[in-house]
């Protein structure tokens, strides 16, 4: 039988022979073994048993073979919460907890009187931006769609396991809340941005469903086809808030003078310094 050391450092070794994430050995066993990542280090010397050691080495051959660390371990932690994915959703970024939280501080700002606020979240995958949200703030009435029926139910095992109010719709885009004559005070995307063309990493596309990928030639069909008909479904003050492709600026402004002339908007930095955000001011002062 191997310490957690030796087997940790076996993969590791072989990670990094692979020019792989070497951290990854330690994710999956700290996951598999139920612990907490600093508990790791307090059981080094322990010997593992068979059990977990199998599963273990299981889970390191899916990954050196491409699959999605996510995936093996079949959850992702989306701000502060576990959120259950697979094949069939998008693994959630840490960029969009970035979009989660610029929300919230905006809700403050601009809906601080209401008592009641009626957000949506169209392609809502794992359902994670939804959840977040509802969980966060108790005044929001919150409906999601998807187009996928295997995503949506998904998403909705995450927010009944997480204990949230979500009421999710199978759809494309926004037609299930144009056909129920639903009206929000804030719309929420983070609809496919990717350029049909673009190159993206192996185990990226190898593995995440495309539907939630890629976004046209450009990477802006989804937006376009947003701003096209969400103006109906929209309170006479509204704000709007998507993810956005951050090399996508200059297009975006394009499509805004078109669709949102009269509207005030802000491209936002993530983290790391790169346009990833845009929120729409719809009559909002």
């Amino acid at each position: 039988m191997s310490t957690v050391k030796e087997l940790i450092k076996l993969a590791e070794s072989k990670l990094d022979d692979f020019n792989q994430d070497v951290n990854v050995a330690k994710v999956l066993f700290y996951h598999l073994a139920n612990k907490q990542p600093h508990e790791l280090y307090l059981m080094y010397d322990e010997e593992v048993d068979q059990e977990l050691e199998t599963k273990f080495l299981a889970g390191m051959e899916e990954y050196y073979q491409g699959r999605p660390i996510q995936y093996i371990k079949g959850v992702e932690t989306f701000f502060g919460r576990d959120f259950k994915v697979n094949e069939n959703v998008l693994i959630p970024r840490y960029e969009t907890e970035e979009l989660v939280e610029n929300i919230l501080y905006r809700i403050d700002d601009y809906f601080v009187d209401y008592e009641n606020i009626t957000l949506c979240d169209v392609g809502t995958g794992s359902g994670a931006i939804a959840t977040s949200l509802a969980l966060e703030e108790s005044r929001l009435k919150v409906y999601a769609t998807d187009i996928s029926s295997e995503a949506v139910e998904i998403a909705k095992d995450n927010a009944m396991n997480l204990g949230a109010n979500v009421e999710f719709m199978i759809g494309d885009m926004l037609q299930p809340l144009l056909e129920r004559e639903i009206k929000v005070d804030i719309f929420v995307s983070n609809p496919p941005y990717i350029p049909q063309e673009q190159k993206i990493e192996a185990m990226v596309k190898d593995n995440e469903p495309h539907i939630a990928l890629f976004g046209g030639d450009d990477g802006l069909y989804f937006y376009r086809k947003i701003f096209q008909g969400v103006r109906s479904l929209l309170n006479d003050r509204a704000l709007l808030a998507f993810e956005m492709g951050f090399d996508q600026r200059k297009l975006m402004e394009e499509a805004l003078q078109k669709y949102f002339p009269d509207d005030s908007y802000e491209i936002i930095k993530d983290i790391n310094g790169k346009d990833r955000m845009l929120f729409i001011y719809h009559n909002l002062k």
